[in-house]
């Protein structure tokens, strides 16, 4: 089998605070299927090694920016971990990338030094390991095929962008300590608006880039989208590709999930009961008529949330309830309680994240709610599909590549599987949420778009063959 070493900040089960964490840990064992062996490193945070079977040490650096460090070689499940061991920079209580008090200061470093091990690795290999392929994931990963191309390795890479926001931008003193070629420090390199971008170090110097949908990869030479990175983008799209995420559709199958009563598109009949079951956990009113909507987001200006007092106003009108879990900005978090004080027993709010929750709620719910001023990709409307919760998205990102909009064409067809809103203002959600009502009210129509959602394929079998196959090229060039 070939090689590819995967580079990232988290990995589920080990460590995840959003959707990447969901991709980097599924790509090995659909890679796998594939004819390739993929190793994913990432720190070893507090307590990752001790969840790591069989370890054996592959790799050290006395002084990786600024004290030692091993690459400790592991297991969990099937998926074999690298996870680089430096005390000095993550063993520390808190998350990834900050503790109660907020980011750690160093961050930069901390990122750049996993960068830097893992160009080690594919220069040199750890063992009798070497990777064919490097494969990098976001800002924090964004440093090892610009280590890679700055030490005149020939070794192929790539980029994939999850989430253009982050970009890793420190200021330009950082130079020498992230040890990058101060030659490179100029509008084509890593310096962005003075700046460092780690980001932009990977853009401009991987083999390869994608996004996470194809849609998203087309939206990223646009100046609404690509976060000053557009030109980027644009320059370099002859090999910027978007290849969809897809879901570990054993872990989200409404047909064995234990947190909820079994149910599948050729036996919907469990649905209703999760469906009371989630009215009573989130103390909605028990006849709901309307349809029951959830919203499972970070709570930030990104996801719209600013936009979701007019559609609660449609929902409750047409007798239907909101059942919402989420966390993030202060006020947005005031917005969403306030809906809550304001409808009782029609919205219902939890801050915070919970995912045995999240699972009952995409069992028990009519639809999903996604007004997201942009996404990647999104994995939210995914589950939506998995389980009969139609999704009501905005026309972004990887939302309008996976969710087919109830139009006139579309329902003779026999092809919607959702609700797509454009453009993303207040105006637009509150019309989708109206059209919505209008399709739950009809439960011929409403019935066939949930059974035909939940038989889309949204599995990793097919976006893994686009992975291999780029990797391919790759070797090829």
């Amino acid at each position: 089998m070939k090689r590819v070493l995967s580079v990232a900040s988290e990995a589920v089960p080990l460590v995840k605070t959003g959707g990447l964490a969901d991709v980097v840990g599924a790509l090995p064992e659909a890679l796998a299927g594939q004819g390739w062996e993929m190793r994913v490193m990432l720190p070893a945070y507090r307590g990752v090694l001790d969840r790591l079977a069989a370890t054996t040490v592959v790799w050290s650096d006395p002084d990786l920016f600024g004290g030692p460090a091993e690459v400790h070689l592991g297991k969990v499940g099937t998926m074999e971990v690298m996870a680089l061991n430096a005390p000095h920079l993550y063993d520390r209580a808190g998350g990834p990338y900050s503790d109660l008090h907020g980011d750690f200061g160093d961050n930069a470093e901390r990122f750049a030094a996993l960068c830097w091990a893992a160009a080690a690795v594919a220069r040199e290999g750890a063992e009798d390991w070497r990777p064919d392929v490097l494969h990098a994931h976001d800002w924090q990963g964004a440093l090892a095929p610009a280590y890679l191309r700055y030490a005149g390795a020939s070794l192929p890479s790539l980029i994939t962008i999850h989430n253009m926001a982050f970009q890793g931008r420190v200021g330009a003193d950082k130079m020498g300590a992230l040890r990058l070629p101060r030659e490179a420090f100029h509008r084509d390199g890593y310096e962005f608006w003075g700046d460092i971008s780690t980001l932009k170090a990977g853009l401009t110097t991987a083999d390869a880039i994608t996004t996470v949908s194809p849609r998203y990869a087309e939206e990223l030479m646009r100046g609404e989208y690509g976060q000053g990175l557009e030109g980027v983008i644009a320059a370099r799209a002859g090999v910027v590709v978007g290849i969809l995420n897809g879901i570990d559709d054993r872990v989200w199958n409404p047909e064995t999930d234990p947190e909820c009563l079994s149910f599948s598109a050729t036996n919907i009949s469990g649905k209703s009961k999760n469906r009371k079951a989630l009215q009573a956990e989130f103390q909605l009113e028990k006849k709901i008529d309307g349809p029951l909507v959830i919203l499972v987001s970070r709570l930030t200006a990104q996801k719209g949330i600013d936009l979701l007092p007019p559609a609660v106003e449609e929902l409750v009108a047409r007798g239907g309830a909101l059942a919402l879990l989420g966390s993030g900005d202060s006020w947005a978090e005031d917005l969403v309680r306030g809906l809550a004080a304001r409808f009782p027993g029609r919205v219902g709010v939890r801050i915070g994240y919970d995912e045995s929750l999240s699972h009952r709620m995409f069992a028990g719910a009519d639809a999903v709610l996604v007004p997201s001023r942009f996404e990647p990709c999104g994995l939210t409307q995914l589950y939506g599909l998995r389980y009969g919760c139609l999704p009501l998205v905005s026309a972004v990102g990887g939302l309008a590549d996976t969710v087919i909009g109830a139009s006139p064409a579309s329902l003779a067809g026999q092809a919607a599987t959702g609700v797509v809103f454009h453009p993303v203002d207040a105006l637009a959600l509150r019309q989708g949420m109206r059209q919505l009502c209008d399709l739950h009210a009809d439960r011929r129509i409403w019935t066939a778009m949930m059974k035909r959602a939940m038989k889309s394929d949204l599995g990793w079998s097919r976006s893994a063959a686009r992975y291999a196959a780029l990797y391919e090229r790759l070797l090829a060039q």
